[in-house]
């Protein structure tokens, strides 16, 4: 019966990644998109995946740096090619095991670890993430030149610190124990929005776009935070129609944006094919220190 409801889930998961898909493509030809991306230029493209590729090795910094933190000291190496598997998974095998549960299991078979505790390192590394996608989106939204906008500038600032307070304060009350990583976590979570701004940036330059780089910005920061709701495959259609929206209300090209979109899901594919290695030949898992197998 769970496995039964497991696929009906993913079927409906496929099912309005479709239906967005659907929605997007009646308002744009995709021949037009498709144009778009064909005039891209590989140099920039180059860059945008070798950012990516990087704001992904910050993020599986982050979650050893969270591993370590509960007495699972995961050397480099394992945690990467642990991670690389759990892209595969959540992008390529979504009727199957996803990514997260997949690495709480192996690591609680493999070290006898909590599974509470587990389960609160993995939904913290996406938290984590999360809040500075949304400081972020703040920032970019209250610092857009748009008129309706300016006399709320002044707020950023300390919305973001009472945001940051708001943060620290539940991070304490409800994981104690994580508190001394709380600030490293952070700047780790930085590192990794930044990097991909660079690659979304890249992205801009390799179709050409020369303004409005600050509004695409914002429409891929809260096409990220949407994408991350576990309603579409991999955010498959959720983010191109939020690129699709945000470039209604930003007045931006519509093929270029959506254009945007399929360009980083098309890098974000690439790299997490590097974990298909691992689902045929399972990671070895070693601790820092320890001889690899």
């Amino acid at each position: 019966m769970g496995r039964l409801r497991k696929k009906g889930i993913v079927l409906l998961k496929i099912a309005f990644s479709g239906l967005l898909l659907y929605l997007v493509f009646t308002r744009i030809p995709f021949a037009e998109v498709w144009k778009v991306l064909l005039g891209a230029r590989p140099g920039y493209l180059l860059g945008a995946l070798i950012f990516f590729a990087l704001s992904k090795g910050v993020a599986a910094e982050r979650l050893n740096l969270y591993f370590h933190s509960i007495g699972i000291p995961l050397s480099r190496g394992s945690n990467l090619r642990l991670y690389l598997l759990g892209m595969f998974y959540n992008l390529f095998l979504p009727g199957g095991i996803g990514g997260d549960a997949y690495k709480g299991f192996l690591l609680h078979r493999t070290f006898g670890a909590s599974g509470r505790k587990l389960a609160s390192v993995l939904l913290l590394d996406r938290v984590s993430g999360l809040f500075l996608l949304y400081l972020l989106s703040l920032f970019f939204l209250l610092w857009l030149p748009l008129e309706p906008l300016a006399s709320y500038r002044l707020l950023a600032l300390p919305l973001a610190g009472l945001s940051l307070a708001v943060f620290w304060m539940a991070h304490r009350k409800g994981f104690s124990y994580l508190m001394p990583i709380f600030w490293p976590s952070l700047g780790y979570s930085a590192l990794v929005q930044i990097a991909q701004l660079a690659c979304v940036a890249l992205i801009l330059g390799a179709l050409g776009v020369t303004e409005m780089q600050v509004s695409y910005l914002l429409v891929f920061l809260v096409s990220s935070i949407v994408a991350v709701l576990p309603i579409t495959i991999g955010g498959v259609g959720s983010r191109e129609l939020v690129f699709f929206y945000g470039a209604k209300w930003l007045a931006l090209d519509d093929g270029t944006s959506i254009g945007v979109s399929m360009a980083f899901f098309l890098i974000t594919a690439l790299v997490s094919l590097f974990g298909m290695a691992y689902h045929f030949r399972k990671p070895g898992l070693t601790l820092s220190g320890a001889p690899a197998d």
